[in-house]
């Protein structure tokens, strides 16, 4: 039996669940949160709470079970408090800006790096060095925070690039005379 697919999800005030055509729709006014229901997984509305079932004991209807759960219940929380990541820019002469819904990055290379947003994703330089990434949406939030390392990924020699905030880099010794 799945450990997280058994519990109920609270729906909170001020968001309407509903299922149509096979898809799990939540909207708020912050926006929409949308599911594609996968085979073998049955999804309840019962009073403001939402149940998720298993239609059998196959392996593949429990491993979605509980994967389809925590999506929900993901997709929910972050219509109520949007997710975000800080991204940290590591070097010299490294440093962001906004201009108009493009984000300039300053990198190293010869040239500027112009990064467009996409819909639903809210990005702020809050410092030159500092940029927040915010969504609804977990998976894009963080898609976008890696979209974002792959333009300078972090070395290990000098410990440049686009970390997370928090990222630890492994540094690796120089050459020895």
């Amino acid at each position: 039996m799945s450990r997280v697919g058994k519990y109920p999800i609270a729906v909170p005030a001020g968001i309407k669940a509903l299922i149509e055509g096979g898809v799990f729709v939540a909207q708020a006014a912050k926006g929409e949160f949308r599911f594609p229901i996968p085979d073998g997984v049955k999804i309840s509305l019962e009073d403001s709470k939402i149940f998720v079932a298993s239609v059998s004991k196959d392996k593949r209807d429990r491993q979605m079970w509980g994967t389809t759960r925590a999506i929900i219940n993901n997709g929910i929380s972050g219509l109520v408090t949007p997710f975000c990541r800080k991204v940290e820019l590591v070097g010299v002469g490294y440093r962001a800006s906004m201009q108009g819904s493009d984000l300039v990055l300053q990198l190293g290379y010869s040239h500027d790096i112009n990064f467009t947003v996409p819909k639903g994703i809210l990005v702020k330089c809050e410092k030159p060095t500092t940029i927040s990434v915010n969504g609804s949406d977990k998976k894009m939030v963080g898609q976008v925070v890696r979209e974002l390392q792959n333009l300078r990924k972090p070395e290990p020699y000098k410990g440049k690039g686009v970390l997370r905030e928090g990222q630890f880099v492994i540094r690796k010794e120089g050459k020895k005379k």
